[in-house]
């Protein structure tokens, strides 16, 4: 690397250079002195441009001295005849000095305009990056490397008041030490240390100092620096907001979810145990029942014990689906086949209502597990048989669409409110029309939901309130040989 006097020094030696080959050539090719002034002119202000004032005024000295030697009478002397030489060459020499000047401060104004804009572009950059977290912690840990990408600075380091630590791009650098960010913080004023290539800046949240920024190495200008305190307060302001409507959020959805279970097991547990405890204080207390009311009893009994412990069932899944614990024997199946599985199971619950089956032909075999696909279906079925009339038929249809097949279960009931279609994969989420007409829990279909997901397939629901609802099921078309997982 070569010292900046010595650069200087061959910059004005090629100066002299370009002025020496001017006045070169106009010696052998005749032209009048205002020519060769304004090629001087040119030449000066073209050097100016690239290389400033330092080079640019020397060089208007020399060659207002060429121009006076070879180019204004008396040729070949220093000597100055009419007075009106003296005149040009001062109007030179003044344009020569004012053209150089201006011209580096052109290119020093375009050179700062560039910088700015590269600082505005890290600035914008540095602030999206910041902006993508959410969680305060992972921020704080991430500041000081980002400023050190994105401003190319040696390192940085963050001191944040309220913990009393600090956050740093890599090893303790000298000078950015705890102590040094604490004194920043105490006088609230930035600090910058060219000698030593570092700068500190408080951080601040409305008026008041929060954290202390420190960087070393190529240090930004003041208002880069003020910009780049001001980015790090709003992303801490922004990370903690996002980071307490999380768990607002979360407060709010465990205190529905609470209710809602209160709910389930008050209007769906309350009825069997109602059953069975009048069931068993009638045998206990009534020693003249016969035969067949005895009977009738124990088989209440038996009945919503099985009704209690499928509720139960159906809890015990909906965590295990959650948890992502359920494992899938996938295999290549017809539709119907689990179509027919579902029929048959749902055949004592369906009685004498009429179910219509179309099964579009042709239709290639599906990847799934057959019994996971036959208990969503029975969901839909059973959730159909529960909110339409008794005459009114189910219709399940299937045909494919595209890479799937799609299964959809459609009843005439009474349809559901476009409002609440959101929110029916809800767990324990019950219809507000139907939520104490009809025994339930409402965790059917978001078990419905969770398996066919688990299949890679989609659940979704069409509905007029009115008309009846239209419950639809993709399962993916098996493409190769069966494989079980």
């Amino acid at each position: 690397m070569r010292s900046p006097l010595l650069n200087r020094t061959l910059q004005f030696v090629a100066a002299v250079g370009v002025i020496a080959l001017i006045a070169f050539f106009y010696r052998f090719l005749p032209a009048n002195a205002t020519t060769v002034a304004l090629t001087f002119l040119l030449a000066i202000l073209v050097v100016s441009t690239f290389w400033g004032m330092m080079v640019s005024v020397p060089m208007s000295v020399v060659a207002m001295l060429i121009f006076n030697y070879f180019f204004l009478p008396p040729t070949g002397t220093f000597t100055v005849a009419d007075p009106q030489n003296w005149v040009a060459l001062a109007a030179f020499l003044a344009v020569a000095v004012i053209g150089s000047h201006l011209a580096t401060r052109a290119r020093q104004q375009a050179e700062e305009a560039s910088a700015r804009q590269r600082d505005i572009e890290k600035l914008y950059a540095f602030s999206r990056d910041l902006l993508e977290s959410g969680n305060v912690m992972e921020l704080l840990n991430r500041i000081p490397a980002q400023i050190v990408n994105t401003f190319e600075v040696g390192a940085a380091a963050l001191f944040l008041a309220d913990k009393q630590k600090v956050y740093r791009s890599g090893p303790v650098v000298p000078g950015l030490d705890t102590d040094a960010l604490k004194s920043v913080m105490a006088r609230e004023e930035p600090v910058i240390d060219g000698l030593n290539s570092l700068c500190f800046i408080p951080v601040r949240l409305g008026l008041r100092a929060v954290a202390s920024l420190g960087i070393s190495g190529r240090t930004p200008s003041r208002q880069t620096l003020e910009a780049i305190a001001t980015l790090v307060a709003i992303a801490m302001a922004h990370a903690r907001a996002v980071e307490q409507l999380g768990q607002t959020e979360a407060a709010r959805q465990s205190e529905q979810l609470r209710t809602a279970l209160l709910d389930a097991v008050t209007h769906a547990l309350r009825t069997p145990l109602t059953s069975i405890k009048a069931s068993v204080t009638n045998l206990l207390s009534n020693h003249d029942l016969l035969d067949g009311q005895k009977q009738e009893l124990l088989t209440i009994i038996d009945e919503e014990t099985d009704r209690l412990n499928r509720l139960v069932g159906e809890a015990a899944e909906m965590a295990r689906l959650d948890a992502g614990e359920v494992e899938l024997d996938l295999d290549a199946h017809p539709v119907e086949e689990a179509i027919n599985a579902a029929l048959e199971y749902c055949k004592a619950t369906l009685g004498s209502r009429k179910v219509n089956v179309n099964v579009a032909p042709g239709l290639p075999p599906v990847r799934i597990d057959l019994m996971r696909a036959r208990e969503v279906l029975v969901h839909l079925i059973d959730n159909a048989n529960r909110y339409s009339a008794p005459d009114q038929p189910i219709t399940v249809t299937a045909e494919r669409t595209g890479d799937t097949v799609t299964i959809s279960v459609a009843d005439r009931g009474d349809g559901i409110d476009g409002l609440e279609q959101d929110l029916i994969f809800e767990k324990f989420y019950r219809g507000k029309s139907q939520r104490y007409a009809v025994e339930g829990t409402g965790m059917g279909l978001p078990i419905a939901k969770a398996i066919v997901e688990a299949h890679g397939g989609t659940i979704s629901l069409t509905s007029q309130r009115g008309q009846g609802s239209v419950f639809s099921i993709t399962f993916p078309i098996n493409h190769s040989h069966p494989v079980h997982v």
